[in-house]
């Protein structure tokens, strides 16, 4: 496909979002009708603006196309026309959901659209805490600190292919975090945290469903197992993968396992900003037993006395934060329920395909090699080039990259472990949580993450060949 048909098709598709806010506006502002007239301070008029705007534009030029289907690198997933609305809506209130007082409905709206996120996991209204966060890190910061609350001065692991927030965050609490090595498909080995636990003074363990260099799912149903018998608890990162619960059924064995048994897990993270096609920065934590809120309270002798109930500022170590995001993720839900077989469900399975599609197209030629352990887990791809060594190999791949980027294909480089593409290697293999730089290769990443992608990849795919042509030959 062309650039001048790309550009063709951005100019058929004009952005809903104005005439849907205009309208929303206006029903808005009839809301507050009854209040009377008063004289706005005076401004720098409309023309200013218009021009300023016009300035900020031309500037947002110099980005990434991330909202379009050639941009199928980092995980950036556009949000949705319906939570762009709402967000820019709720800004002309500005609501802030540290309190009833500064965004009583935008608070309202919060605790439902939470609830629909914690009843994935099967989790009932009443009987779990949570709130939206600014980023999946805040959330994580809060799953962390009520662990070291809950078990102080117990140690915290993680799997070496965890985020790496978990050691800063851990770091910032001054809490004890061990990373623990990864079988080939970059789960954490079972063997080598039953050897951290059997050491014993381990708190919590954070298990990852979907992690940021691969998609890999940590096995969550041996690790509850384990859970029985040495007594920590689980906290699960779904910052990325949270929503594929959804589609469960599409998903390989263990990994569909591994989501029937969130439910089990002590706190759960996921990011709303990611699948959940809501604009950055929008988190969420969720604890399983709501007596966790002992540890948030708080007196504030100065602010917000007019409601008697819970506020959200009482369960968040944040305070003000943006109630817009609520309102955005609201409304989102509202459209697109968080159902199996639902409207959201079949983006995420649309993703799903084009990835397990792609992988397999790449598995079928000799000039990559894709993971030795098996295809995706979730909507995640990444493969080397083939070569006559692990150096070699990095810098075709930087070559290909930078070769496609000039096509408008926008990939993403990964330094991941030479062993993972060994398709001999054991799953449960593995050789210490640091590898040398001699154990690892650049290699390249796509997230086909958008439901575009499935009818896109054959334009990925004939830009990919011609850009990895390219490196060959040069």
């Amino acid at each position: 496909m062309s650039a001048t048909v790309i550009a063709w098709l951005v100019a058929m598709n004009p952005d809903p979002v104005p005439s849907l806010l205009g309208r929303a506006t206006e029903v808005l502002d009839a809301e507050f009708a009854r209040l009377p007239d008063y004289e706005r301070v005076a401004d720098s008029g409309e023309e200013a603006i218009a021009g300023v705007l016009d300035d900020v534009a031309h500037r947002l030029r110099d980005n990434y196309p991330y909202f379009h289907p050639l941009y199928a690198g980092q995980m950036l997933k556009p949000p949705h026309p319906v939570a762009r609305a709402a967000y820019a809506l709720a800004m002309k209130i500005n609501p802030n959901n540290h309190a009833r007082d500064g965004g009583r409905a935008s608070s309202e709206m919060e605790i439902e659209a939470v609830a629909g996120i914690a009843a994935m996991f099967g989790w009932k209204s009443g009987e779990f805490l949570g709130h939206l966060t600014s980023s999946g890190t805040i959330a994580n910061l809060e799953a962390l600190w009520v662990a070291g609350q809950v078990s102080p001065g117990k140690r915290i692991l993680g799997s070496e292919q965890a985020h790496y927030t978990h050691g800063r965050i851990s770091a910032v609490l001054k809490l004890d975090f061990k990373q623990v090595a990864t079988d080939n498909r970059g789960r954490m080995s079972l063997e080598a945290l039953e050897v951290e636990l059997r050491q014993g003074n381990v708190g919590t363990v954070v298990v990852t469903m979907g992690t940021t260099a691969i998609g890999a799912v940590d096995p969550l149903v041996e690790i509850l197992a384990l859970r029985e018998r040495y007594g920590f608890r689980v906290h699960v990162d779904a910052a990325y993968g949270g929503y594929f619960g959804l589609i469960a059924d599409d998903l390989d064995s263990p990994t569909r396992q591994a989501y029937g048994a969130i439910g089990g897990a002590d706190s759960i993270v996921i990011d709303p900003h990611k699948h959940g096609l809501q604009p950055y920065g929008c988190g969420c934590v969720l604890f399983r037993d709501p007596a966790m809120g002992r540890f948030y309270k708080h007196e504030s002798p100065y602010t917000y006395f007019t409601s008697s109930q819970l506020h959200l500022g009482e369960i968040s170590l944040e305070c003000s934060r943006a109630g817009a995001a609520a309102v955005a993720l609201w409304a989102t839900q509202r459209l697109l329920p968080l159902e199996r077989g639902g409207e959201f469900a079949k983006g995420l399975a649309k993703g799903r395909r084009a990835a397990l599609e792609f992988d397999r197209r790449l598995r079928e030629d000799a000039r990559f090699e894709a993971l030795g352990g098996g295809r995706p887990e979730l909507d995640i791809v990444v493969w080397k080039m083939r070569a006559a060594d692990p150096e070699a190999a990095s810098e075709l791949a930087q070559s290909t990259f930078i070769a496609c980027s000039t096509r408008d294909l926008h990939l993403a480089l990964v330094q991941l472990p030479l062993r993972w593409f060994d398709p001999a290697a054991s799953s449960e293999k593995s050789s210490g949580a640091n590898e040398g730089k001699a154990g690892l290769v650049r290699c390249l990443r796509s997230v086909l993450m958008k439901p575009e992608h499935e009818q896109w990849l054959d334009a990925i795919w004939e830009r990919l060949m011609a850009a990895s042509r390219e490196a060959t030959e040069a």
